[in-house]
């Protein structure tokens, strides 16, 4: 009988794996590859302890020296400038809040003005002529006014997330065009006269939008929202199913805004500025040719400036 030598399949040569025919039984006689187990004896016989995590060499501990040094210098240069910053914020603060309190005092001073001045007036005019000069400027919103009448108020809405991202949103805000809608509305609806905010309108008012900020005759206003119209007693129910209200109850439903009406009794509006009207001027008509005649009349003499003869 030969006797088997060690080639034959199935027998593990030194150094080497054996491959069976099943995959799963060579799998878990053999789990370690030959590599791993060469790298663990040549290990033990260098002594040299296995590596563990990483290690730097001297390249990139100088990168790293150098990043923290320039992290070190801009987060020191951000402390050295945040005082500076602060204080120039502080002062921009300032010079708004003095910029408004004199703007106040310039507007409480030119009411007292036009008191004064339409006290005068009434005086010199007499009794029907001055109450027919309350009565246009009442109507033209040039006089104060005061009555019974509706107020409707609007806000903006909380923030929330995205229905879809699911990512935090800004609030649902109230524009110009909401504030518009809502004012032609109420004139339909039978105001006599109206203001938002205090800012009263007339018939060359505007509302506009500049960037984040509506503006109602140049002016800015800042939620919440109110607009006060002094009317009949019908006008809140006609308001009510008018195509602004209907709207804005149901983008008050869906996206979270403020939106609300309300009677108000005793309601007293502002008079508006006085308007910088522009008058049209003809042109100056040339002068008549001094050596042209009367060619209608046959005379040799020509007409003078104010149409005589002579």
């Amino acid at each position: 009988m030969s006797e088997r030598t060690s080639d034959e399949p199935g027998q593990n040569r030194r150094g080497m794996r054996a491959f069976t025919p099943d995959f799963l039984t060579e799998l878990f006689h053999n789990p370690l590859d030959p590599g791993y187990a060469d790298a663990a004896a040549q290990r033990a016989k260098t002594g040299r302890p296995a590596r563990s995590g990483w290690s730097v060499g001297p390249v990139g501990l100088v990168v790293i020296v150098l990043l923290g040094f320039l992290f070190a210098v801009a987060y020191r240069q951000t402390v050295a400038e945040e005082p500076g910053r602060a204080q120039a914020r502080s002062g921009l603060v300032a010079q708004i809040k003095q910029r408004q309190n004199e703007t106040d005092a310039l507007s409480t001073r030119a009411e007292q003005l036009r008191e004064e001045v339409n006290r005068q007036r009434e005086t010199a005019l007499g009794g029907s002529r001055a109450a027919r000069l309350r009565e246009l400027e009442a109507s033209t919103g040039l006089g104060r006014v005061r009555g019974d009448g509706v107020v409707v108020e609007l806000a903006d809405g909380p923030g929330g997330q995205d229905s879809l991202s699911g990512a935090n949103v800004g609030p649902a805000q109230v524009i110009y065009l909401d504030l518009q809608s809502v004012t032609n509305d109420l004139w339909a609806a039978g105001a006599e006269a109206i203001a938002i905010n205090g800012q009263r309108l007339t018939s060359t008012s505007t509302i506009r939008s500049a960037g984040q900020a509506i503006l109602v005759d140049f002016r800015p206003v800042t939620g919440p929202y109110e607009v006060a119209a002094i009317g009949p007693g019908g006008m809140r129910k006609r308001y009510e199913t008018s195509y602004s209200a209907l709207t804005m109850r149901k983008v008050a439903k869906a996206n979270g805004l403020s939106f609300a009406v309300r009677d108000a009794d005793d309601l007293t509006l502002p008079a508006a500025p006085e308007p910088r009207l522009r008058y049209a001027e003809p042109s100056v008509s040339p002068s008549a040719s001094p050596s042209g005649g009367d060619e209608s009349s046959g005379s040799g003499t020509s007409p003078s400036p104010s149409g005589g003869g002579r």
